[in-house]
């Protein structure tokens, strides 16, 4: 799973942010803004908002066949025009976007494997958690219009492509400098509603990563036992019919002996169901699991940012009441901290926003295919009890 990779407040850069003594070259796309509306302080919607499919995936080749790949067709809203990008495109998307942006949860790419993974199956599951990533990033007000993003998404030109990416490899606009270019709103922040805002938002982090955790571990469990030993339970249950209907052949009369054939039948199509299920329904809600953990992984390293940005701040107040810091430096640094404050609380507001909307639509998801799969469990077990009333 990709982490997070914070940076150090105590750090050079960190601290010269600050203390107001970073300088760094950005262009006009490089700028954040946040705002506070009724429902809080927000990142500043994307004017234009748009979506992504990934789909098609295909086997290619290079080097004359010696080395093969998959790769997925994405087709952005925003012009539709499809781009092939291989796995290892998003992995140095991915760096590039935990590189650039140390104040916002970067959403995990699914684990490399190596064995299995031209299997059919493998793929469509890699390519709905690559669409799940995807969609994440489209969606976030601020990713979704940042340089990388935006050329992974539509460059089409393998010139452009690199040129592309050597120019975000040197991005200066990366780790503490991203607060340079954050615009906020003037009202000042309270510290110690701040204090109490990100301590209850910290236990929050840990409760619910801990929950997920636990649930991930649960419904992974599930999988197996329905691939596994349920399946072969079913199979058994069908196996003990099919031989009580062989042994009474020799002196039952037909009408029984068939029922009971068709009860063996009945108990192996439910069996195949129990293999196929987890498709429908734990494996898409271990999938938003592991989306969950590694965004909440990230969230106690941002945290720890902003308890070093509050606690540089009473040092420089400190050093301003005993007369060693000049007033002015301690306001613009007062104004450099809620500038990192206010990033916190936009991502912790637009996390809460998604955190609701995924998981309701999710459970109503994982509820559905269960009634559905116990629906056609019953419909199959019905069918096979008419099949008594003649005997």
């Amino acid at each position: 799973m990709k982490l997070f990779k914070p940076f150090n407040l105590d750090s050079f850069l960190g601290e010269a942010y600050i203390l107001g003594a970073s300088k760094v070259t950005a262009t006009d796309s490089d700028y954040i803004h946040i705002i506070e509306t009724n429902d809080g302080i927000t990142w500043a919607p994307n004017p234009q908002p748009y979506s992504c499919v990934v789909a098609s995936p295909k086997k290619e080749s290079k080097l004359k066949g010696l080395k093969s790949f998959i790769a997925y067709q994405l087709t952005p809203s925003l012009n539709n025009i499809q781009v092939s990008r291989r796995y290892k495109h998003f992995d140095w998307l991915h760096e590039r976007l935990v590189e650039k942006f140390c104040i916002i949860p970067i959403p995990p790419l699914p684990d490399k494997q190596i064995s299995g993974r031209y299997e059919e199956q493998f793929i469509e599951r890699r390519r709905l958690q690559l669409q799940s990533f995807v969609s994440r990033v489209s969606n976030h007000p601020i990713l979704s219009r940042s340089d990388v993003w935006l050329h992974f998404l539509t460059c089409t030109d393998a010139k452009r492509w690199k040129s592309g990416k050597r120019k975000a490899e040197k991005d200066e606009v990366i780790g503490a400098a991203i607060f340079s270019v954050v615009q906020v709103p003037e009202k000042a922040l309270d510290p110690l509603q701040l204090d109490s805002q990100t301590e209850a938002f910290g236990r929050f982090v840990q409760s619910f990563d801990t929950a997920v955790r636990t649930m991930q571990s649960n419904f992974a469990e599930q999988v197996k036992r329905q691939q596994g030993p349920y399946k072969r339970d079913y199979q058994r249950i069908g196996q003990s019919f099919r031989t009580l209907s062989t042994a009474m052949e020799l002196l039952e009369t037909a009408p029984l002996t068939r029922a009971l054939a068709h009860t063996a039948d009945t108990y192996d199509q439910i069996a195949l169901l129990c293999e196929d299920q987890p498709r429908l329904d734990f494996e898409p809600m271990g999938d938003l699991l592991h989306d969950y953990r590694g965004l909440l992984a990230s969230f106690p390293d941002i945290i720890t940012v902003h308890k070093g940005a509050l606690q540089k701040r009473r040092e420089l107040e400190r050093s301003a009441t005993e007369g060693k810091t000049e007033s002015n430096v301690v306001i613009r640094a007062q104004q450099r901290t809620d500038v990192v404050s206010y990033t916190l609380l936009a991502e912790m507001s637009y996390f809460h926003q998604e955190r609701v909307r995924d998981y309701n639509a999710a459970a109503k998801i994982f509820l559905q295919e269960q009634i559905a799969y116990y629906q056609k469990i019953v419909d199959h077990l019905q069918s096979t009890l008419s099949q008594y009333k003649d005997v």
